[in-house]
This record gives C-alpha cells, sequence and structure tokens, in this order.
C-alpha cells in the first residue's frame, strides 16, 4: 500500500498542530506502509519507506494578488499542480483545507479512495476573515468540497466529530472516524536542563505560569494577558508567542502585555517559536501550563506539556475535556461562547476564571506534582503514535477492500 499525504506543514516548516501531526504520522506509516508527503516547501527526502516532496505555489497565479487572499490562491493553485504526482498511489490522505483540495481532485480524476483529517473547521473560525480577508470564503469552500466528498473523514476528538456533524449536516456519520492525535514520548519527558530559560530570561528559581502558541484568535493567548492582573502580584508569566496572525492582533496583543507589566506584571514574552528542545526546557520546568483557547479541535500542546509532566489549566473547549481530565492533571475552565464570534461571551469574566485555578495551583507545588505525574501517565497510555498510526492504517485498508499491494 502506498498513501499520499498531502499537507501545508512539513519540518522544517512546522509551525502549529497540523504539521506536527503530520510529521509524527507520517513517520509511524513508513514502518507499515509506503508513505509520499506532498508539502509546501523545498523539502526532498528518501529514508526507507517514506519520500517526502516540497513543492511551491506557481508564482505566476497569485502574482499582484491581494496579500489576504493570495494564501488561499496558492493553495488551490499548489493543489493543482500536485495531480500529476498522485497517479500511482493507492490512497490520498489531506491534512487541512490548505490541501484539502488535493485529495478532491485526486479522487474525481484517478478513482483514489480519499481520506481527509480535520484539524479545525472553517465555520467554527469567523476570525480566519480577519487574516484571509475575502479568502477566508475560498477557504470555507474548498473545505466544504472536500468534505462532503471524502470517502472518511478522521476527526481528531469526539468533540470535533460532534462539530462535523454540526457544520456539516450533509455527512454521514458513518464516515467521520475518531482518531486521537499523539506524542512521542520518548522525546517529551521531563528534563533536568535550564540553558533556554536562562537564554530567553526566565528566572528558574522562580514559579512560573507558561502558554506556548502562536499568536492567533484561537489560541486565546491574549485572554491570559488580560488575566494577568487578577494572579498574585510578582507572579512570573512566561509567553512563548510569536507568529501573529494579523498585525492588528500583533498590535493588540503588545498592548496588553504593556499594560499588563504597566500594572506590576512580571511578564517575559519570548517572541518567537522556539526550538522543540527549548519548548520541552520550558515544559519541564513550569509550575502550571496554560491553554487559554477558544477554540481546539485536539490541543496537541496540552499533550506536549502533560509529556513533560507540567499540569495543566485549559479553557473546555473542544477535544480538550478529553485529552485533560479536570480534576485529575489539570483544572478546565468554563468557556462560554458566542456563537457568531466563536469569540468569550464575557472576555472580562473569562479572563478572571482563567486566573482563579492558576493563582490555585502555584500556591499548591503539591497538587501540580501530583496532576504532573498524572498526566504524564495518561499520555504514555493513550497517546502513542504507534497505536495511532495502526488505526489509521486500519482505516486505509477498509476503504481499499484489498490487501496492501507490494
Amino acid at each position: 500500500m502506498r498513501v499520499g499525504l498531502i499537507t501545508r506543514e512539513f519540518p522544517p516548516e512546522v509551525y502549529g498542530g497540523a504539521g506536527v501531526h503530520v510529521e509524527y504520522l507520517s513517520r509511524e506509516l513508513a514502518r507499515l506502509i509506503e508513505v509520499e508527503v506532498h508539502c509546501w516547501g523545498t523539502q526532498r527526502l528518501d529514508t526507507g519507506n517514506l519520500h517526502v516532496r516540497g513543492d511551491q505555489p506557481p508564482p505566476e497565479v497569485t502574482a499582484g494578488c491581494d496579500a489576504k487572499f493570495k494564501t488561499a490562491v496558492d493553495a488551490l493553485a499548489l493543489n493543482l499542480a500536485q495531480m500529476k504526482d498522485l497517479a500511482q498511489i493507492d490512497i490520498v490522505h489531506t491534512h487541512t483545507w490548505y490541501a484539502a483540495m488535493a485529495g478532491f481532485l485526486a479522487k474525481k480524476l484517478y478513482g483514489i479512495p480519499f481520506v481527509l483529517t480535520t484539524h479545525s473547521l472553517e465555520p467554527l473560525r469567523a476570525w480566519k476573515a480577519e487574516q484571509l480577508g475575502s479568502g477566508y470564503a475560498m477557504s470555507s469552500w474548498m473545505e466544504r468540497t472536500a468534505i462532503l466528498d471524502a470517502d472518511a473523514i478522521i476527526a481528531v476528538s469526539r468533540g470535533t466529530r460532534d462539530d462535523i456533524l454540526r457544520a456539516y449536516p450533509q455527512v454521514d456519520a458513518a464516515r467521520v472516524h475518531v482518531i486521537y492525535n499523539g506524542i512521542d514520548v520518548a522525546e517529551y519527558r521531563k528534563t533536568s536542563a535550564t540553558d533556554a530559560l536562562l537564554k530567553y530570561g526566565v528566572d528558574p528559581s522562580a514559579p512560573y505560569v507558561l502558554f506556548v502558541g502562536r499568536i492567533t484568535r484561537q489560541k486565546g493567548v491574549v485572554h491570559l494577558v488580560d488575566a494577568v492582573k487578577h494572579l498574585p502580584a510578582g507572579m512570573q508569566v512566561v509567553l512563548c508567542a510569536g507568529a501573529p496572525d494579523t498585525p492588528e492582533i500583533a498590535a493588540e496583543m503588545r498592548a496588553g502585555v504593556e499594560a499588563a507589566r504597566a500594572a506590576g506584571g512580571r511578564i517575559v514574552w519570548i517572541e518567537k517559536m522556539v526550538t522543540r528542545v527549548e519548548a520541552i526546557q520550558l515544559y519541564s520546568h513550569c509550575r502550571v501550563f496554560c491553554c487559554p483557547s477558544v477554540y481546539e479541535p485536539f490541543g496537541i500542546i496540552n499533550l506536549e506539556a502533560m509529556a513533560c509532566g507540567a499540569p495543566v489549566v485549559a479553557s473546555a473547549v473542544g477535544g480538550i475535556p478529553e485529552v485533560v481530565v479536570d480534576g485529575d492533571m489539570g483544572l478546565l475552565v468554563p468557556f462560554d461562547a458566542d456563537p457568531v464570534t466563536g469569540f468569550p461571551l464575557d472576555a472580562a469574566r473569562f479572563a478572571r476564571d482563567l486566573a482563579a485555578p492558576i493563582s490555585r495551583l502555584m500556591a499548591d507545588p503539591a497538587l501540580c506534582t501530583k496532576f504532573g505525574a498524572a498526566g504524564r501517565k495518561r499520555v504514555e497510555e493513550t497517546f502513542s503514535w504507534q497505536a495511532i498510526a495502526a488505526q489509521t492504517v486500519e482505516l486505509y485498508r477498509g476503504l481499499l477492500g484489498k490487501k496492501p499491494r507490494s
């Protein structure tokens, strides 16, 4: 069996959870079957059963396009250009709307079974219009067209499965399969190293609450910044936050951090996406990890923190309650979403609600240790990439209806 994984992100060009997912899934799948990865970039790799081919959108297609909708046009153009490389595969498997039309077209042109993993849903991310402008209508059309036609849809949580069926009621529920994200428990584990903390100005002797993620509406980091004024004075807050979606949210984030500092907040802001080794150090030494997302189909970032022994405070949205068991390895914060925007109905209350469990855990290191150990155990028992790859191959074989060809 030879599968074609179509993705925007693949190392070294990884900036989000979908890219992490494809990186590790492709590696584990390649232990079982032949894997072709088609991604955005210049990557070229052939090692055992894994073959990676990066490509760029044809520049002439989007020359002169408005910057906001250029990305959506680039995605469609590259999906079309990739067609010539998909004729010899047995099954096509796409990740995110950036790759969705490649799967749709491969199915139509070559009769290949089409699997689609949804890491998020465009109808539930209205704020993307701020980032993509009129391109949001195009990304929504591409996602809808593909998801209605896919032979199998993989939801990364039960919550995401429910969201798919609500957002796209025409989808047959039997086509939606829940297969979780995973974590490499050998790589993500507690470390005693602290050189990354010292490099970025984090005081290892002072307890800190940590955020790791992009500056985007979805990740809710601005709400954590707003929560700082409700935390005990002088508490160290480490924001590992870069890659803002838009200039507007970048400016909003900066204003929020400056206001929190002016009010006495002790904030260390690492304004970039750190390396994996550095992130593991930050996770390992934080007293609390905070995930204030307003929308999170799974929340792979919580797995990373839990694998490193960090207790989690997270918003109770999407798939997060399936990862972080409230009261066992962390504390979940109720979230009341505006039905139109997806933002909190009462942002000030949400900030206060975030601050309360953070403050509780920061003052109780014994409970943090207990939660951290339970989180590590849950990660080891439930979220291995080996199990996830095996479930994925089983799904492929069911669609092919035959044994994989040699």
